[in-house]
């Protein structure tokens, strides 16, 4: 008979993965999503090989704190909800607070961010889920996120994904949507090798 047992962190986070993460596109709609909710008018997206190599999604919001830089890759951590009331006043694009771990359990992740207030940044370091450093570092206000190695410890995931075009056109197809509905912000669209993507 098998025994009840709590799952570690790291697979529960693997686990949610599979509902926040099924492809590179997802990871740059919640990455924009959370530029947008922190402020931002301008976003750069960056990948390489269709998203399966690199992501990187910067921009000029409000940044965060060191605390809440760390607090962010925790799961179910949050800015947009406090009270089951907030459930049903959601303004934000996202909210359940799974984003971030779920996309650093598969992945070699950072994250660098600074607010106005402070005169150093944050850089904080995930590999598998796993925490591997939390320093100062110098940045501009504003988040950057970098996500490398997408599902390099779920292959059966990554079998999946399709070729450098189509993973690309996925993003680019996105994003273009996002702009479309946020005339206010600025996007920039770079794929590594090949100039600024349509």
């Amino acid at each position: 008979m098998s025994r009840i047992r709590i799952l570690p962190d790291i697979l529960s986070n693997q686990i949610a993965a599979g509902e926040v993460v099924q492809r590179p596109v997802s990871v740059v709609k919640e990455l924009v999503e959370n530029a947008m909710d922190a402020g931002a008018d301008r976003i750069i997206v960056e990948i390489e090989n269709g998203g399966k190599t690199l992501i990187r999604v910067s921009d000029n919001g409000c940044g965060l704190s060191r605390d809440e830089a760390v607090l962010s890759i925790e799961r179910y951590a949050t800015s947009k909800i406090y009270t089951k009331e907030d459930l049903f006043s959601i303004s934000t694009f996202g909210f359940r607070g799974e984003a971030l771990p779920s996309i650093a359990s598969v992945s070699t992740f950072s994250l660098v961010s600074r607010t106005a207030d402070n005169a150093t940044g944050t850089r904080v370091d995930m590999n598998g889920g796993k925490l591997s450093g939390v320093t100062d570092t110098g940045a501009p206000v504003g988040t950057m996120v970098e996500v490398r190695r997408l599902f390099f410890n779920t292959p059966a995931r990554r079998k999946f994904l399709k070729s450098e075009n189509t993973e690309s056109g996925h993003i680019a197809d996105a994003l273009a949507g996002l702009a479309m509905g946020n005339p206010g912000v600025g996007f920039r669209l770079v794929c590594a090798g090949h100039g600024t993507c349509s």
